[in-house]
C-alpha cells in the first residue's frame, strides 16, 4: 500500500544515513550501540504490528518491508530489533495480562528499556522439549524460583527484562518476565563471535531467582508459546535475509561493472553475467512467499542469502574479504542467521513433516 511505501523509503533514509555509516567500526570492534533502540523507538518500528500501547499497529508487510531495510546495513541490528518486537513484546502482548502489557510495552516500544528471550540452552538448541531450566512454585510467598541457564541470547548482556521459557512442576513450560537486579539472575557476554559482532549476545544465568507471581506469563503454557513468537520473528528475519542478499547483490552488480580486466568490464564476462540472474532470481522469488509458508520462508530465504552473499564475495576477488566493501560481513552475518531460530535443516523436517505426515524429529516417538 503507498502507506507501507512511505514507511519503506522513510525508514531506508534512517538506516542509510544513520545505520550505515556506524555499522564498519561497530562490526570491527564488537560494539553494540544501544542508542539505536532508542531512534527506532523515536521512529515507531519497535513492535510495530502491535495495537496500542504506543506501537504502530502497522501491517506485517510494514514490519517485513522494516526488517529489509535494517538488514540491508547490517544482520545484528536487525536481529536486534526483531528480538525486542517478536520475541519480548510479541509474547507479552499475546499471552501477557493488562498490568504487564502496561507496564513493559510502552517502554519497549519506545526503546526505553531492552529486552532479551530465553529458550536456547547449552544442551538444548533445535531440541527445546528437553529444557533443564525449572520454576518451582512457592505457594506462601506466591513467587516461582527458577534455576537454569540459556545461552546465545541475543541483547542479554544489556537487557532490562527477560522473557524466559521454563518447565514447571507438573512438566509444562511456561513464560515468565525477569528483571534485571533479581538476585541469582546474571547475564554474561559471549565473547568472540565472528558473526553479528554489531550486536550483544550472551547468557542468562540464574541461580534460584524469585519471580514475582505476577511475572507468569498466564495465557500460555506448553511450547506453543515460544513457537508462536518465533514464528513471528521468523517472518521478520525472512525479510530481512533478502535485504543483506539485495545489498551483496547490487554491490557485486556494480563492482563488475566498474571493474576493468582484459579491457572489457567484469559485467561482460557471461559467466558474471549467470551468476547476477540467477541471484535476482532467487531474490524475486524469495520476496514472493506468504506469511503462512513460514518454514519454507525462513529456510529459503536464509539459505539463499547466504548463497548470494558467498558468490557476491566471490565476484569481488581479493577485495571481497574486506570488510569496507561490506560483502564478507554479511556473509560471516547470515552463517548465523541461516542457523538461529530454527536450522535449515531443522525447517527441512518441519517441511518433510507437512508433507509426510511422518515425525522425522525422534526416534521411536
Amino acid at each position: 500500500t503507498e502507506e507501507e511505501i512511505m514507511i519503506r523509503d522513510s525508514f531506508c533514509t534512517y538506516c542509510q544515513e544513520k545505520l550505515m555509516p556506524r555499522i564498519l567500526m561497530a562490526n570491527r570492534n564488537e560494539h553494540f550501540h544501544r542508542e539505536i533502540l532508542n531512534e527506532m523507538g523515536e521512529l515507531g518500528v519497535l513492535g510495530p504490528t502491535i495495537q496500542g500501547y504506543g506501537c504502530a499497529g502497522t501491517s506485517y508487510v510494514a514490519y517485513g518491508l522494516i526488517a529489509r531495510e535494517v538488514e540491508r546495513v547490517d544482520s545484528g541490528y536487525r536481529s536486534v530489533m526483531s528480538v525486542q518486537s517478536s520475541l519480548v513484546m510479541h509474547p507479552i502482548n499475546a499471552y501477557g495480562t493488562e498490568a504487564q502489557k502496561q507496564k513493559y510495552l510502552p517502554k519497549l516500544a519506545r526503546g526505553e528499556i531492552l529486552g532479551c528471550f530465553g529458550l536456547t540452552e547449552p544442551n538444548h538448541g533445535s531440541d527445546p522439549g528437553g529444557m533443564e531450566t525449572k520454576a518451582k512454585y512457592n505457594p506462601s510467598s506466591r513467587t516461582y524460583t527458577i534455576s537454569g541457564a540459556k545461552t546465545w541470547i541475543t541483547n542479554s548482556p544489556y537487557a532490562d527484562i527477560c522473557v524466559v521459557w521454563a518447565k514447571c512442576e507438573d512438566g509444562r513450560v511456561r513464560g515468565f518476565v525477569l528483571e534485571r537486579g533479581m538476585e541469582g539472575l546474571s547475564t554474561p557476554k559471549i565473547e568472540g563471535k565472528f558473526s553479528l559482532r554489531a550486536s550483544a549476545t550472551g547468557m542468562i544465568l540464574m541461580d534460584e531467582v524469585e519471580v514475582p507471581e505476577e511475572n507468569l506469563l498466564p495465557h500460555v503454557s506448553g511450547l506453543a508459546g515460544p513457537f508462536g513468537c518465533l514464528n513471528n520473528a521468523r517472518y521478520g528475519i525472512a525479510w530481512g535475509a533478502l535485504g543483506a542478499a539485495e545489498f551483496c547483490f547490487h554491490a557485486a552488480r556494480q563492482y563488475t561493472l566498474d571493474r576493468i580486466q582484459f579491457g572489457v568490464p567484469l559485467a561482460r564476462n557471461q559467466l558474471i553475467q549467470k551468476k547476477m540472474a540467477d541471484m535476482l532470481t532467487e531474490i524475486t522469488i524469495g520476496l514472493q512467499h506468504t506469511p503462512e509458508m513460514i518454514s519454507m520462508l525462513k529456510r529459503n530465504s536464509c539459505g539463499k542469502a547466504l548463497d548470494i552473499a558467498r558468490q557476491a564475495r566471490d565476484m569481488l576477488g581479493g577485495n571481497g574479504i574486506a570488510d569496507e566493501y561490506h560483502i564478507i560481513r554479511h556473509v560471516m552475518n547470515l552463517e548465523a542467521v541461516n542457523t538461529y531460530e530454527g536450522t535449515h535443516d531443522i525447517h527441512a523436517l518441519i517441511l518433510g513433516r507437512a508433507i509426510t505426515g511422518l515425525q522425522s524429529f525422534t526416534v521411536g516417538k
